[in-house]
Order: C-alpha cells, then sequence, then structure tokens
C-alpha cells in the first residue's frame, strides 16, 4: 500500500501538477491506446514533452523579461497596488489564507485533485453533459485552485468549519468550469486551426467566445448573414516602408521597441542599474535589446508550439476513442499562436496593454482605493489570444477594439474583486479575464444567496454546453471527431 501512495504522490507533483510531463503522458497513453511501435510511442513523447518545454521557455522568458520594468512602474510612481498576474495571485493566497481564513493552502491541491476528476467525468459522459474537452494545463489549475480556494472561502463562511463539504462545493464549481469553459473555445479553435483537434484550457475561456461572438457581430458576417467585407490584420495594404510590419518578427520587434523604450526612458536609468537588471554601460542598448527579446521570446514559443502539437493531438485520438470518446484536449492558450495571423498576437496584446493603462490611470484619477498594476501573464496570453479569435472573424477593427475592452475590464474587474475579498491586501490576484468577469459573479452569487448562489452556480454552467448543443445538434460532435465532415455539414446548412 505504502508504495502504490508513493506512485501516486509522485504522479500528482512531477506528472499531474507539470504541464509538459502531462502533456507527455497523455501522449503515452493515447499511443499506447492507438497500438503505436514503441520507439514511435517514444518519439511522439518525448517531442511532446520537449515542445511544451520550448514553449514554457517562450512563456517564462516574455513573463521574466517584463518584470523588471513592471517592478519600475511600481517604484517610479510610488503605488502601492496589487498585480494581476497568475504567480503574484497565487503567492497571495498562500500568503494570507492562513491568516485570514485559518486554512492551509494545501487544501487547495486536494481541491485541484477532486475538481480535475469532475472534468474527468463530465466528459467522460459527454453524451449527457456535452462537455467535450479535458482540462491538460497543470500549472493553470494549481493557480485557479489557489484562487478559486479564497474566493469561496470568503462567499461562504458557513462552510469554512466543514472541510468535506466545502472540498465537494468547491471542486464540482471549479471542476465543472474547467469543462464547460475549456468545451467552450472548441468551435473558436477549430475554426481558427482549420480543425487541429484542441481546445483551450487556460484563464480567459469565457472571453475566448464572448469575443468570437462579438467579433462576428460586430464586425465579422455574422455567419454569412451579412454581405460585408473583413479585412484581417495579414491583408491590411501597407504603403513604402510600413509592409515591414507584414513580417511577424519585425513588426514585434519594431512595437516593442517604440512601446516599451517609452515606458523604460520614463522609469530611468538608474532604477535599472540600482536592481542588477541592466549590465551595460549604455542605456539605449539596454532598452533595444530588452525590447528584442521579447521578439525572440515569441518566436521560441511558437516553435514549441509547432513541436507538441501534433504529436498531442494525434496520440489523443486513441485516448477519445477508448476513454473519452468525441473529445479533444483543452491546452496552453500560447498553443494557438501557432495558428491564423501572428501579427494579429501583437496587435492584440498593444491594445490589451493600451485599455489597462486607460483603465489603472482612470482608478488613480477616480481615487480607487484598490491600485491595480498590470502584469505581463494577463495583459500578453489573454489580449493576445483574445486578438487572435477576434481577428480571424471580425478583422482588424475587432482585432483593436475587443482587446482594448478587455483591457479595461481586467483591470475594472481586478480592481473590484481583489480590494472585496481581501486579496490585494497581499498584493496580488491573479487577474486574468475570466476571474475578473465570470468569477467575480459567482462570488457575488455564492456570497449574497449561500446554497441557492451555488445552485445559481452550477445551473448556468451545466446549462452553456446544454444550449450549444441545442443550436447544431448535428454539428456538435462532429466538429471534434471529422472537422471535414463538419465543414461539409455547415456549408450545406448554409447554402
Amino acid at each position: 500500500m505504502s508504495i502504490l501512495v508513493e506512485i501516486w504522490k509522485f504522479f500528482t507533483t512531477y506528472i499531474l501538477r507539470q504541464a509538459p510531463y502531462m502533456v507527455g503522458f497523455l501522449t503515452l497513453i493515447g499511443y499506447c491506446l492507438m497500438g503505436k511501435k514503441w520507439y514511435e510511442t517514444l518519439s511522439g513523447t518525448i517531442k511532446a514533452i520537449v515542445g511544451f518545454l520550448i514553449l514554457n521557455a517562450g512563456s517564462g522568458g516574455l513573463t521574466s523579461n517584463f518584470r523588471p520594468i513592471l517592478a519600475g512602474l511600481r517604484e517610479r510612481f510610488n503605488l502601492n497596488a496589487a498585480v494581476i498576474d497568475p504567480y503574484y495571485g497565487q503567492n497571495a493566497v498562500e500568503a494570507g489564507v492562513e491568516e485570514v481564513f485559518g486554512k492551509g493552502f494545501s487544501q487547495a491541491l486536494t481541491l485541484l485533485l477532486i475538481a480535475f476528476i469532475v472534468n474527468i467525468l463530465l466528459v467522460r459522459f459527454n453524451k449527457i453533459t456535452k462537455c467535450r474537452s479535458l482540462f491538460t494545463t497543470g500549472h493553470v489549475q494549481v493557480q485557479q485552485a489557489a484562487t478559486a480556494y479564497w474566493l469561496i472561502l470568503f462567499a461562504l463562511p458557513a462552510l469554512r468549519n466543514n472541510d468535506m463539504t466545502l472540498l465537494i462545493v468547491m471542486a464540482v464549481i471549479l471542476g465543472s468550469y474547467w469543462a464547460v469553459g475549456s468545451n467552450l473555445t472548441v468551435k473558436p479553435m477549430q475554426e481558427l486551426t482549420d480543425g487541429a483537434g484542441f481546445a483551450i484550457a487556460h484563464q480567459q475561456m469565457f472571453g475566448i467566445r464572448l469575443a468570437y461572438i462579438v467579433a462576428d457581430k460586430f464586425f465579422g458576417t455574422d455567419g454569412g448573414k451579412k454581405k460585408r467585407e473583413v479585412k484581417k490584420v495579414g491583408e491590411m495594404e501597407m504603403p513604402g516602408f510600413f509592409s515591414i510590419f507584414n513580417e511577424n518578427m519585425v513588426c514585434t520587434a519594431i512595437l516593442m521597441t517604440v512601446f516599451f523604450g517609452i515606458i523604460m526612458m520614463v522609469i530611468g536609468k538608474d532604477f535599472f542599474v540600482e536592481n542588477g537588471s541592466m549590465k551595460v554601460d549604455s542605456f539605449g542598448f539596454y532598452i533595444i535589446n530588452t525590447s528584442l527579446q521579447f521578439a525572440v521570446y515569441l518566436a521560441i514559443l511558437q516553435l514549441g508550439v509547432r513541436t507538441f502539437v501534433t504529436e498531442l493531438t494525434a496520440s489523443f485520438q486513441g485516448i477519445a476513442d477508448k476513454l473519452l470518446p468525441a473529445s479533444v484536449p483543452g491546452v496552453d492558450c500560447a498553443v494557438c499562436y501557432g495558428f491564423g495571423d501572428s501579427n494579429a498576437v501583437t496587435f492584440g496584446f498593444l491594445a490589451g496593454l493600451t485599455g489597462q493603462i486607460v483603465a489603472i490611470l482612470a482608478l488613480i484619477v477616480m481615487g480607487s482605493p484598490t491600485i491595480i498594476i498590470c502584469g505581463f501573464v494577463p495583459v500578453f496570453f489573454d489580449n493576445a489570444t483574445i486578438g487572435l479569435v477576434a481577428n480571424e472573424k471580425g478583422g482588424l477593427k475587432a482585432c483593436l477594439i475587443i482587446p482594448f475592452l478587455s483591457g479595461l475590464i481586467q483591470v475594472f474587474g481586478a480592481a473590484f474583486i481583489s480590494g472585496w475579498v481581501g486579496l490585494a491586501n497581499y498584493g496580488g490576484y491573479l487577474g486574468m479575464f475570466d476571474w475578473d468577469t465570470v468569477w467575480p459573479c459567482f462570488t457575488v452569487l455564492m456570497h449574497y444567496l449561500g446554497y441557492i448562489g451555488i445552485a445559481i452556480v452550477v445551473v448556468i454552467l451545466f446549462a452553456l454546453p446544454q444550449l450549444e448543443y441545442r443550436q447544431d445538434p448535428e454539428g456538435y460532435f462532429l466538429i471534434t471527431e471529422d472537422y471535414e465532415a463538419y465543414k461539409e455539414h455547415i456549408a450545406k446548412r448554409n447554402a
């Protein structure tokens, strides 16, 4: 028995909570179920793990490159504020949960495991639940479990002395959110990637579907009902030297240099020298080199996507056929950056960052008790993803306007919820789109309505895939089982 316990501990610590190895494990299981030869299975598993590690290197580089700038903004303007960033948010929960609620952080990890089982069951019985996506991004699950743990402890004080009931309620809500949220991204991702066979399991799943709907309705062709020309980012006709912006790497490098160059000059050379991030004599060279690193890390990230996504989606077919029929894996939002118009990633990020800065200035002017400092993870990964989806359905205007609005929502929503529940006192909040919109609404319902609020939240979550299924019963599972047949189905329906 002790051996089994140790195996389970190893699995939860080094596989379930480590996204690259969770993806590798799923790839291994999938190829085994498909009956692949051992060396093909080994090769595919290694490529999946290494590809995700490359993606992490790109994501981590983007984040670490931005943090000195973030710290400079905080110190330069003497702002005592909460940082919206998943890692800051997780640290805030760890720092305050025992002091505020008298609870240990380890229960948040127990919540993760039970919620993941709920997700698996909802996908396994998808003919009833209509949930088609398994949430596989372990590092995101840890961050979300931490924040959900705090929010539900705050919202339901009556359950704080009943650990078992509390964990069951939390797991049902969080596991349902994972299954339903990632399920909402199936259609946008299948259309963006032309049937690559994955959904997004991240922090802005409701935001992706909202951007998809709004972009199509107000900027696109509204499902073919409106005869409207949609010009995408990549189709812009730029005069003269502006044509260099058609190259993603060049576009990213130039825009980042201009944008962050201004911010870094405002912060000043002395700060970067004092904190040790500037290791050269020339401040101008430091600005250029730091800004160009964004283009480098974005290219690394996209390489990682191309390396592992093919293996994961191919092997997941074995899991879908044998264990989770008609399902797809839910993966990190950065995976979709290898598809669609790559420049939309940069445009969406900059539009979202502009929205966040406008909202932060508004909080300062209004004298808000909670001031937000933008973190790189929400401002980039939320708005880049939303911009990519918006561009695909609504073109350039949608790519600029919708992420800008997203940036406003991220800051105002985070200021409200982090200040209300007390997480701002510990310096951070998760701060990504769904956690500035959907989860504050859940928290309000549960806090003021108690068990009735819990019931309303669960009914809303369970109803969403049912409503989507009713819109197109024939194509609903076809989109994950046979995308080419799905496209023929849509063509016939629209004829």
